[in-house]
């Protein structure tokens, strides 16, 4: 499954389908594990869990012991995940065990998959996984409301598991083999976190490719710092992307100016009062923003991976008629992409900082009133205070960006002595996007009201211009002060569903 079909199942009204080829894959995998562990000792079949592996668990508890592993876990703390998250996990289960190599019976996936499609998405708190021996904590949850117990979210409201399986006619799953192991040990909580993330990341870098050209037609840049025959002396594909983007969007502004006609001639002024070249900020976006795409694009093969592959523990194979012993539910891979993402990200909110702090000095900008302030200096306020939010804001994006991937702390009597704390690094990676919207929302409402000081609607290109019009149909131009919470928080949901 690619990204794109996940997202639409994830934020769209996609159904997922059980194939006949998965049908088949699974059921043969299962038979095969009944039949295999009859008279072998197999982890999480018929031994404990973790350290207590070393226990044999006899026969007549080897039922007891996929629930025990279920009910013992479920000890999350915190703030629930968000629907989407989960979803996205439920996703993420789902595709590991239509793989076959899990042993699971069929009916755990046909479970997984009415939950997806009925939008029923269990209760579970954000703390409480390593990383390692996948998610267990969290995923515990999602186990429990598979066998009937716990609470989950239906039609926006918290509510007992067994209450909405009865509404809806959906029967809990009984563990049959290592179902309450299979469910538990896995990456699927960080990787759907993952997945969400990856979309509301890119979804802001088109915002910041928009701002970033609007900016530059405030000020009147020269085109010339979007040129290919510059950006491509870098050969790095995510800066000439960004120019290339950003070109193709300027080709209807009347804003920017050439520097061949301005500049390209003969010159009597000692002293230029158009800036030669702007600051950093405006000037190299491309060189800025590059390296963040490449992020993306990276981490969404990584996500991909992720997603497609069979992330618990034992795997079980049929073609070679074995059962696998390992730690492919081991989270590095998801950790160290989610510390990545948060690092770019936070570029991204640093760039849009310091473009909204040349738009409110007046020093530096040189044609704009302070604080884009269309008002009396010294009673009215503009986006003087809307600026400290945004400063504030960033500056926490800069401390969240502190790599998880490198906290390692031993645990589980030190059975899980090196672990990726993956699942720490995405909820701090959705952490930092989340703040990033409310900076660029911010931006955004000051971009406006920069075009608003300088009467440059007329010129902007159609896809700044529409952006304006958009802005300005949610937050009107401003003289006098008012409250703005309301309306930043407004933007902030234009931003996340454009």
């Amino acid at each position: 499954m690619k990204i794109k079909d996940a997202e639409k199942i994830i934020f769209g009204c996609d159904k997922l389908e059980i194939t006949a080829s998965q049908r088949q894959k699974i059921e043969k995998s299962y038979r095969f594990l009944a039949d295999f562990s009859k008279d072998k000792v197999i982890y999480g079949i018929n031994t404990g869990f973790g350290p207590m592996a070393q226990y044999r668990v006899s026969d007549e508890d080897l039922l007891s012991l996929q629930y025990n592993i279920i009910r013992s876990h479920s000890t999350g703390a915190g703030e629930p995940f968000a629907p989407e998250y989960v979803k996205a996990a439920m996703l993420s289960r789902y595709m590991t065990f239509a793989n076959g190599k899990s042993g699971v019976h069929i009916d755990a996936l046909e479970l997984l998959r009415d939950f997806i499609n009925n939008d029923i998405t269990p209760f579970i708190p954000q703390h409480g996984s390593v990383g390692s021996s996948g998610d267990l904590v969290q995923l515990a949850h999602l186990a429990l409301t598979l066998i009937g117990e716990g609470q989950v979210f239906y039609k926006g409201k918290l509510q007992p598991t067994a209450d909405v399986l009865k509404k809806l006619k959906l029967t809990p799953i009984r563990p049959h083999l290592r179902e309450g192991l299979a469910l538990t040990n896995g990456t699927a909580m960080m990787t759907g976190v993952g997945i969400v993330n990856l979309h509301y990341a890119k979804v802001l870098l088109h915002h910041a490719v928009v701002a970033s050209l609007l900016a530059n037609e405030i000020v009147a840049s020269y085109d010339d710092f979007l040129a290919p025959e510059l950006n491509d002396l870098k050969h790095h594909n995510g800066q000439s992307e960004i120019a290339r983007q950003m070109t193709e969007m300027a080709k209807s502004s009347k804003c920017l100016l050439k520097r061949e006609v301005e500049m390209y001639r003969p010159h009597e002024e000692r002293v230029f009062k158009h800036k030669v070249q702007p600051f950093y900020s405006l000037r190299c976006v491309p060189q800025i923003l590059g390296p963040v795409l490449d992020t993306f694009n990276f981490t969404e093969q990584i996500l991909q991976e992720e997603l497609n592959a069979v992330d618990d523990n034992p795997i079980v194979d049929i073609d070679t008629r074995t059962v696998y012993h390992g730690g492919n539910f081991h989270g590095d891979y998801i950790s160290f992409e989610m510390d990545k993402l948060k690092i770019a990200v936070t570029k991204l909110t640093m760039l849009m900082e310091r473009q909204l702090n040349y738009l409110c000095h007046d020093k530096i900008n040189e044609t704009l009133p302070p604080f884009l302030n269309l008002g009396k200096l010294g009673l009215n306020y503009g986006v003087q205070a809307m600026q400290f939010t945004a400063t504030s804001t960033t500056a926490e994006c800069q401390t969240l960006s502190n790599p998880m991937y490198v906290h390692s702390i031993p645990n589980n009597n030190d059975n899980q002595d090196v672990v990726s704390m993956g699942t720490n690094s995405a909820i701090l990676a959705r952490r930092v996007i989340d703040n990033a919207f409310q900076v660029m929302a911010i931006h955004y409402i000051s971009l406006v009201q920069a075009v608003d000081c300088l009467k440059l609607k007329s010129k902007l290109s159609r896809t700044t211009r529409k952006v304006y019009d958009e802005v300005r149909a949610i937050v009107p131009l401003f003289i006098e002060d008012t409250p703005k919470y309301e309306e930043i928080e407004n933007i902030i949901n234009y931003l996340r569903n454009k």
